[in-house]
Order: structure tokens, then sequence, then C-alpha cells
């Protein structure tokens, strides 16, 4: 078992910042048209990914820890909802929603087991 000394340690937050830079970059694709709706709404749920989980571990009840995981957990099935919206527009093909999808599954399985430990251990550090 890793040891964790900062919220960077955490694979969960390993894999939201990886998941963050891809959607960025998915985002800087999108047609103009979705400049001011898609891509701003992708950029939010995208960026909220990490820091909720960052918040959260600094927070001094596990009970408070849990919530920000939750929220995070939220943005990740916001943005799982805009990939939809993104395959059936056909701004991404099948082949990249399901990347995405199974790294985001990934992302959500990671994120439960994280919730799980804390719940268990009292403090989540």
């Amino acid at each position: 078992m890793t040891l964790v000394n900062s919220f960077q340690d955490l694979e969960v937050w390993q894999v939201g910042r990886a998941l963050r830079r891809r959607f960025y970059e998915l985002s800087r694709r999108l047609p103009e048209s979705e400049r001011f709706n898609l891509f701003q709404q992708i950029r939010r749920a995208g960026v909220s990914l990490t820091p909720k989980l960052a918040e959260g571990y600094g927070r001094y009840h596990f009970k408070e820890n849990i919530q920000h995981c939750r929220v995070s957990r939220g943005s990740a099935y916001e943005l799982l909802d805009h990939l939809v919206t993104c395959q059936d527009e056909g701004y991404i093909p099948s082949e990249e929603f399901e990347s995405f999808q199974e790294d985001l599954m990934t992302f959500m399985r990671l994120i439960n087991g994280y919730i799980r430990s804390i719940g268990k251990t009292g403090n989540g550090q």
C-alpha cells in the first residue's frame, strides 16, 4: 500500500488530473458555435474533478472529505453526459467516446473506493 502524504499521492486525483487534461484538449476541438456553451460546461466540469478532491483531503472532518468527493463524482457524471452530447452532434468519433467513457468509469470506481476507505478509517488521511 502506498503512503499518502498529499492529495497528489491519491490515485483518484492522478486519474482525475489526466482526465481534466484530456477534456481540455477535447474542448479546444469543439466548433466555434459551441465556444460559449458546451465548451464552457466541459471546462467547468473538468476543472472541478481534482480541486474538490484536494479540498476534501484538506478538510478536518472525514464527512466533509466525503462530501467533496461526491461533488467531484457528480462532475464526472456531468462530463459523461457532455460526452454523449459530443457524440450525438458528431464532434467525436465512437472510439474516442468509448475511451473517454472507460476512463471516466475508472475515475468513478476509484472515487467510490476512496469514499469507502474514508468512511472506514474515519478521517481519510
